[in-house]
């Protein structure tokens, strides 16, 4: 089960300091760090809600529980986003969570699992799994940006108008999302069916040891209320935060509200892997990218629809780039079955590599 280390449990306090700063009207910096910071036990609270429940009800409704609210900051903080029209700081915190996970959080994982254990070994055929869905995510963002070429070049030629592209490639955004959903039910449906195989004597006693119920779903919706209110103060902040420090809306969505919305998940990761546990380490990792990339970007892209705001699956060249790298090194190192540390330093080398290059992009 996750759990929130205590360190990380103590910024709470940092959410009634986001209110009354917004309050008194203090410089947006002040309410963004303030609110970010928020995040990081709200989120954890959540998942650590999710699993509680997950554990009392069963495998089935415990894994609908953990693809609906696995990632719920992070859908939040993109809808409350959307909401307001920043759809580059949503697409970047999307394309932040991935590399993320596959970079950073892994890295520091077989870093960390490596220096205690030397050499620890993990499901190569589950890692594998992973790495071919994560393909197939990456392939539904970059057939938009492709596609979107395409059709710019005949709007320039006159055989199509500036509505036209527009409706064409929102169609598109809105069928890749209807089948990347559609896989996403369908992993989700294959992982249960493996699971029932193997626990299918357990459920009765896991229901029995498992917390009160009506405590974890006060627990899940006191953190989402939470996270809804220091997502919508971190928000109206983000665009004058970014201009005080002279960096990019996208260097923030993709870096600063990614590490944010998965802290609490980070730390999970590294303590599984210092004790050994390294299946359970690359399946927070790779599971939460997946979550992200078939679940919660198809959703955004539909309230998009609902919020009459242009959102689609076009990402930029450099952003569908880092994703792609990342699956591809995340790919190479999770082949052979067993990790070292040098293997983690690799990945977060990469993370670091991009992260200077999105830092000195020019918006």
């Amino acid at each position: 089960m996750k759990f929130l280390p205590r360190g990380l449990a103590v910024l709470i306090v940092f959410l009634p300091a986001a209110i009354v700063l917004q309050w008194m009207h203090r410089p947006p910096p002040q309410v963004f760090i303030c609110s970010a910071l928020s995040i990081i036990p709200l989120a954890g609270w959540m998942g650590q809600a999710t699993e509680q429940l997950a554990e009392r009800y069963g495998v089935g409704i415990g894994g609908l529980l953990n693809a609906t609210f696995g990632n719920a900051a992070e859908l939040i903080l993109g809808a409350l986003a959307l909401r307001r029209g920043l759809i580059p700081l949503v697409k970047a915190s999307i394309t932040g969570s991935i590399i993320g996970n596959l970079l950073l959080v892994t890295g520091v994982s077989l870093v960390a699992g490596g220096l205690r254990h030397k050499r620890q070994l993990f499901n190569r055929t589950a890692a594998g799994l992973g790495s071919t869905l994560m393909t197939l995510s990456v392939a539904g963002m970059l057939v938009p940006a492709f596609f979107h070429e395409i059709v710019h070049a005949q709007r320039l030629q006159g055989q199509l108008s500036a509505l036209q592209q527009t409706s064409i490639e929102k169609n598109l955004s809105v069928g890749i999302s209807v089948l990347l959903f559609a896989v996403y039910a369908l992993n989700l449906l294959f992982s249960l069916a493996g699971e029932r195989d193997l626990l299918h004597d357990q459920p009765e006693r896991q229901r029995m040891k498992s917390p009160n119920a009506a405590r974890s779903l006060a627990r899940l919706a006191g953190a989402t209320l939470g996270v809804a209110v220091a997502s919508e103060l971190l928000v109206g902040a983000v665009e004058a935060t970014a201009q005080s420090w002279g960096m990019s809306d996208l260097f923030i969505g993709v870096i600063i509200v990614a590490i944010v919305g998965n802290a609490a998940e980070h730390s999970t990761a590294v303590l599984t892997a210092l004790k050994d546990k390294l299946d359970l380490s690359m399946a927070i990792a790779t599971g939460s990218s997946l979550q992200i990339a078939l679940f919660v970007a198809p959703l955004l892209v539909f309230l998009g629809v609902l919020f009459k705001k242009p959102m689609d699956l076009r990402f930029s060249a450099f952003e569908i780039l880092s994703m792609a790298l990342a699956v591809g090194l995340g790919h190479l190192v999770a082949q052979d079955g067993e990790s070292n540390w040098l293997e983690g330093v690799l990945l977060l080398a990469l993370y670091v590599m991009l992260g200077f290059a999105f830092y000195f992009l020019p918006a």
